[in-house]
């Protein structure tokens, strides 16, 4: 039983690259998790609560840097002293080349469900992805998108360590759901979609 639990566990770490990002979001490090937690806390406390400009937040905090690393450096030559310990920092040609490829791999998916609903004229899918639209245009109505992105960070810090902890329960849970949604899908495929014109054209030309 102790060994199943541990191998959960990995499976939830390596689901999240299994490095120190899912440290993170598991509280592996608590000290990592507890600097992203204040950090989206006070951000959002400040744009949204006190009224903050973004733009001009961070426009002040890099004129604050510039000042003090202006006058470290300054005060070093004079005094002495080491200059300010600037790391030079480089984006390497392997990040963008991740990057672009998971960029590409998220475009094309998006144009092959467009394509499926306009030019294979897929109801299903299409209903699916007005459904989605919708429901994200009615959260964005109801919170800004801030607010929306604190409520996914808090999310990310809970979600998954909780589903780490109880990840058995769980499962057991969401198949008996997965098992009556879908029993419910079918429901609804045989007294709606299999009635439709389209869908019956279909069904003929497979055959």
């Amino acid at each position: 039983m102790g060994d199943s639990n541990v191998s959960l566990r990995s499976s939830v770490h390596k689901a999240f690259g299994g490095g120190r990002v899912a440290d993170v979001i598991l509280w592996r490090r608590w000290c990592g998790g507890a600097m992203v937690l204040v950090s989206a806390t006070t951000m959002w406390y400040l744009f949204e609560i006190a009224g903050y400009n973004f733009l001009s937040f961070m426009a002040n905090v890099l004129l604050l840097h510039v000042v003090i690393l202006f006058f470290w450096a300054k005060s070093a030559s004079l005094l002495n002293r080491p200059l300010p310990p600037i790391p030079n920092m480089e984006i390497s040609e392997r990040t963008i080349g991740i990057v672009s490829d998971e960029l590409h791999g998220c475009i094309n998916c998006v144009l092959a469900i467009a394509h499926d609903i306009t030019i294979g004229r897929n109801l299903k899918l299409f209903i699916k992805v007005s459904v989605g639209l919708w429901f994200v245009s009615f959260i964005g109505s109801l919170v800004n998108f801030l607010t929306l992105v604190y409520i996914g960070v808090i999310l990310l810090l809970s979600v998954p360590a909780v589903y780490e902890k109880y990840q058995h329960q769980i499962n057991e849970r969401l198949s008996v759901t997965d098992r009556t949604i879908q029993a419910q899908f079918r429901k609804v495929d045989e007294m709606v979609f299999s009635k439709l014109p389209f869908s019956s054209n279909k069904q003929k030309k497979m055959q």
